[in-house]
């Protein structure tokens, strides 16, 4: 019974640290978000959340977003010149933005800045008991610091995603007609063919998901953080690779459970 019991736990072990984990955090994000319908609601804070988040990462998901699509019209462009098929170049590039590079790029972008903050912010202030004055002021650090930042991720994330398609498609625009010499008219017939408009609100779908968490991920690990200064660059580490991570697997689970949408024949 014993070595039963022995194997079972050196089976079962490496389990149980991540589900437990996993609860804790489903816990925390439950305990943040009841406070959505209580008072007082902090609007001034969830402004300034918004402006860090949203505003500040216009620069950087732009950037990102010019050379993602140049690039990919332009291995695009290889591709179907191999077959004859170059007119298709734009109608690529633009479902492959909205519906699946535009959400995952940004978010990315948008963790590896905002949400690295979120979670050396709010691990900082843990670590030097800011936390435990909010909490003797009788002030809710769930409520004053998580539920503005998870709200405003929720906010700015479809929209930086809606800026991300444009500018990456005038990206993919600009080098598929100046650089591969697609005609500018096919191009642009090609793209308004093949792109619908469920296929932009599948990516803002994606969004919402994204955003809620990356930051939910971001507030989680800096709450929860220890150990001092060391604690707080694990934190932040760990906050940016959770947020990666979780960020692909549900791009592909999303990809495949959000609806398609119809096409009609123009």
């Amino acid at each position: 019974m014993n070595f039963l019991r022995q194997s079972l736990g050196r089976i079962f072990n490496p389990f149980v640290g991540p589900i437990t984990g996993l609860g804790h955090y489903g816990i925390f994000v439950f305990e943040s978000l009841r406070w959505i319908v209580r008072p007082p609601f902090r609007m001034r804070v969830l402004i300034d959340e918004i402006e860090f988040i949203g505003n500040e990462s216009l620069f950087i998901v732009a950037l990102t977003s010019i050379f993602t699509g140049a690039v990919f019209a332009y291995q695009s462009w290889l591709a179907f010149d191999l077959v004859g098929t170059e007119s298709l170049v734009g109608a690529s590039v633009g479902l492959a933005l909205v519906r699946n590079l535009g959400p995952v790029m940004t978010s990315i972008v948008v963790a590896g800045r905002a949400g690295a903050a979120i979670a050396a912010q709010i691990g900082n202030m843990r670590v030097t008991e800011q936390l435990d004055a909010l909490e003797v002021m009788a002030i809710s650090p769930k409520q004053y610091l998580v539920l503005p930042k998870i709200l405003a991720g929720v906010i700015c994330l479809p929209l930086l995603v809606g800026f991300f398609d444009l500018i990456g498609n005038l990206g993919g625009y600009v080098v598929a007609v100046y650089v591969c010499n697609i005609d500018k008219a096919i191009y642009v017939e090609k793209l308004k063919f093949f792109l619908a408009p469920w296929d932009f609100y599948h990516g803002i779908i994606k969004a919402l998901f994204f955003g809620f968490t990356l930051t939910s991920i971001g507030c989680y690990k800096g709450f929860y953080c220890k150990d001092g200064a060391q604690g707080v660059g694990r934190a932040t580490n760990e906050a940016v690779v959770f947020s990666f991570v979780t960020i692909l697997v549900m791009d592909y689970f999303l990809s495949i459970y959000i609806p398609t949408g119809i096409r009609t024949q123009g």
